[in-house]
This record gives C-alpha cells, sequence and structure tokens, in this order.
C-alpha cells in the first residue's frame, strides 16, 4: 500500500511563543487579527480552508447569494502576516499536560491554546431527525438545502400523484429563531416571484411554507413587539406558523408533531437549536451544558491558565446579565476573541489581563422584502428602516472587499429584478424520490 503523504503538521519551530487557534470561525479569525502586532508564531486550525459568512447562508440555500460571496480563504485573510501560520486539518484531542494537540495532520504543541470550534446543530437526541432533516451550520448545508429546494420543484412537475405533489412543495422549517424566520421568508419569496415563471406549469399555491416553533413567539431573544411583527410579515407572505408546537418525529415523508397532528412533506430543515463543538483531552467537569466549555471571566478553560475558549463552544459562568451564558451568535465570539487576543499579549509582557464584559448591541432578523425587526438598547424599529440598517450591517460585516460588492450587486439585482440568479443544482442527488 502506498504511504500516507501526511505525516506531520510540519510548523516551523522560530523560537517565540506560539499561539494556536482551532477554528476559523468570528471567534478565531478575531483572535488572529489582533495577535498581528505581537512577536509570537500564530497558528490557525480548521476543518476547512474558508471563513464562513453564517448569517446569509439562507440566502444561499435560496438562491439569493453564490456560494463565493460568503465564503474567504483563510490564508489570503492573513497573507500579509509573517508570523501567521495555517494548517487544514482536524484537531482529535487536546493534551494540556503537554501542551500539545493532536490532529489529523500531525502532533503540534503550544503556548497558548484558543479553542474556537463553535457549534454544530442540536438534534436533542432524535435520531430518525437527525437522519432524514437537514441543517444551516456549514456552506455545504446551505447548498444541500438549494439542491434539494431545486430538485423538489423539477420532480414535482413530472408527477401525476397530488399527494406526491404536495408532498414535494411543501417544506417545514423547525425553530422561529432568526435563521428559521429568514429561510421562511425567502422561500416564501421564491414561491410568489420566481418560481411561477420558472415552473409555470406547476400551481404555486400548493406550495406550503411551514414555520414551527416550540415557544409561544417567534425571535425568542427579542421584543414582544419584534416578535409580534416577525409573524405578521410571515403570515402576510403565506407562511402557516405554528407556535407553542414541537416537532415528535420525522422519517423523511411525515413530520408528527406532540400535539398528535401530522404534516407530510419532503423537506425538513432543522433550525431549532445549537450545541458546542469541543475537543476531547480535557476534564469531564469542564463540560457544562450545551456541550460547551465551562470559562471564568477571562475566557480561560476552568483550572488552566493558557487554554482559552471562546463563542460558542463556551460558557461563561459569573456574568448577572447573561446567568445562562452568552448567545450563541457572532457578536460575543468577536468581542471574547478580541479581549483573549489582549490577554494572551499581556500574560506575555506580564501584565494583569482583564475580565470580559459582553456590550450588547442588540438583534435584528430580516422576513422579506422592506420588512425586518432591530432591537436595540436605543431603539426598536421594523419595516423599511430596520430592512435597510439589516442590509448595511451585514454588509459591513462580510469578509472581503469583493465579497461585500458581489453580495451588494446581487441584492440590487434582485430587489430591482424580484428574480434570484443563482438558481444551481449541483452535484448528484443525496436522495431518492
Amino acid at each position: 500500500m502506498p504511504k500516507s503523504i501526511i505525516t506531520q503538521t510540519r510548523i516551523a519551530d522560530l523560537g517565540e511563543p506560539r499561539i494556536i487557534v482551532i477554528g476559523g470561525g468570528f471567534g478565531g479569525v478575531e483572535v488572529v487579527r489582533n495577535l498581528k502586532h505581537l512577536k509570537a508564531q500564530v497558528v490557525l486550525f480548521d476543518r476547512y480552508n474558508h471563513h464562513t459568512f453564517q448569517p446569509l447562508l439562507y440566502q444561499v440555500a435560496t438562491s439569493g447569494l453564490e456560494t463565493s460571496s460568503i465564503v474567504f480563504p483563510l490564508r489570503k485573510r492573513f497573507s500579509y502576516r509573517p508570523n501567521f501560520y495555517f494548517r487544514l486539518g482536524e484537531v482529535t484531542q487536546i493534551k494540556p499536560e503537554e501542551n500539545l494537540i493532536e490532529t489529523s495532520i500531525g502532533k503540534a504543541h503550544y503556548d497558548y491554546l484558543v479553542i474556537a470550534t463553535g457549534a454544530s446543530t442540536n438534534f436533542y437526541g432524535m435520531k430518525d431527525i437527525e437522519e432524514n432533516s437537514m441543517s444551516m451550520k456549514t456552506i455545504e448545508d446551505a447548498i444541500h438545502v438549494r439542491n434539494k429546494v431545486l430538485r423538489n420543484m423539477e420532480h414535482a412537475l413530472l408527477s401525476d400523484d397530488q399527494e406526491v405533489v404536495n408532498s414535494l412543495m411543501d417544506y417545514v422549517i423547525v425553530g422561529g429563531g432568526p435563521t428559521g424566520v429568514e429561510l421562511a421568508g425567502a422561500l416564501s419569496e421564491l414561491k410568489h416571484h420566481v418560481f411561477p415563471k420558472d415552473y409555470k406549469e406547476l400551481d404555486m399555491s400548493k406550495m406550503d411554507i411551514h414555520l414551527v416553533e416550540s415557544n409561544s413567539k417567534l425571535l425568542n431573544g427579542m421584543s414582544e413587539k419584534a416578535s409580534a411583527k416577525a409573524l405578521q410579515y410571515l403570515q402576510e407572505m403565506g407562511v402557516k406558523v405554528h407556535l407553542n408546537v414541537a416537532v415528535k418525529s420525522y422519517d423523511g415523508y411525515e413530520v408528527l408533531f406532540n400535539n398528535g397532528e401530522k404534516l407530510i412533506s419532503r423537506t425538513v430543515v432543522w433550525a431549532a437549536g445549537v450545541k458546542g463543538n469541543p475537543i476531547d483531552g480535557l476534564k469531564p467537569e469542564n463540560i457544562t451544558r450545551g456541550n460547551r466549555f465551562t470559562v471564568d471571566a477571562f475566557n480561560r478553560v476552568k483550572g488552566f491558565e493558557n487554554i482559552f475558549a471562546i463563542g460558542d463552544v463556551a460558557l461563561m459562568d459569573g456574568d448577572p446579565g447573561f446567568p445562562k451564558g452568552h448567545p450563541q451568535m457572532a457578536p460575543p465570539a468577536q468581542q471574547q476573541g478580541k479581549l483573549v487576543a489582549q490577554n494572551i499579549a499581556r500574560m506575555m509582557n506580564k501584565q494583569a489581563i482583564k475580565p470580559f464584559h459582553y456590550f450588547d448591541k442588540g438583534s435584528m432578523a430580516t422576513v422579506g422584502r422592506n420588512k425586518a425587526v432591530v432591537d436595540t438598547k436605543l431603539f426598536k424599529t421594523q419595516g423599511f428602516l430596520a430592512w435597510y440598517i439589516w442590509m448595511f450591517v451585514h454588509l459591513m460585516s462580510i469578509t472581503g472587499f469583493r465579497n461585500k460588492v458581489l453580495t451588494f450587486i446581487s441584492w440590487l439585482w434582485s430587489y430591482i429584478s424580484y428574480d434570484r440568479s443563482n438558481r444551481l443544482i449541483i452535484g448528484k442527488p443525496k436522495e431518492e424520490i
């Protein structure tokens, strides 16, 4: 048998302190960005060679944006940094007693370690749902959803069985947070503005979009007014919203609710929760609820001086404003990443480190064209102004000038033409109809 071509990480020892960051998401990128003036070797590990702007995955899934608009190569992001190294690989274990990590491409030692591995979809132990539904965490997930939606329409054209047609044209989204609300609104816009032109033979009145939320309101972390307005917008757009209802099981065809009701659909998108992605090697007591590392006020994993965890994989005790931990969103991860980088610099200079205090800038979600909700400490707004604010904030947050331009042009074209240009089915189907 041929020998494996991958035998070691091949990271040169420069005789400087080595900081290893695991994960190229919002938090990890922020750590690396804020270490640029530090005399140290910075090594970033990730399973992918790109950063993904996850808040806009739903637009890739609904043909609104090209994949290249929301991903950016990690090497290119930090190509100007002589002390930066990127390695494409998965970290499988931490050995804190040796200051060592084991990865899919070999071992590497560290002086400081930052775990920014993010979160994955939480199916709450329901294996049938995990096997038969789709999630929205990676660019591959978004492409899979887009493929499924477009293939469903193609297959619906070919069937004379109305039950089969209905099962192909009905969509169930589980989870009434921002992802679920935004995906439901985008699918509704496809139904009303795009699909009638693409699939003239189909009766679009048979396309039903169901949004299922186990709580009594949508956007549970936002104000009552924002929640009510989002519900109003979705209902006006024809989305069927089910509140105080949870999905009990799904076999790929039949959705069973906890109240005994059933829906028939071949497409269920699960956006009902996330759980942390911890790495093996630390003590079991370091893992707390939500599969997250317990960290102190400085984002250090409890019991370790040189191991930090940030973002979705970290739960900080002791913050009175967030007794259940900070929200698993981009802003906390970015703010924690910036402070951890600064604290590592302080530690190297024998200075006192500073605790983390989250500055909550607010929350927002878009439902569709001219429809969004924004909550901040200073003001709350809904409608066109909120939609404009949502677009501006997200556009400015995308990594890379080219990506900003591509996204703006796509949004402008969609607004003028009511069209979605990226209606592409890529790859072979993963499922049989």
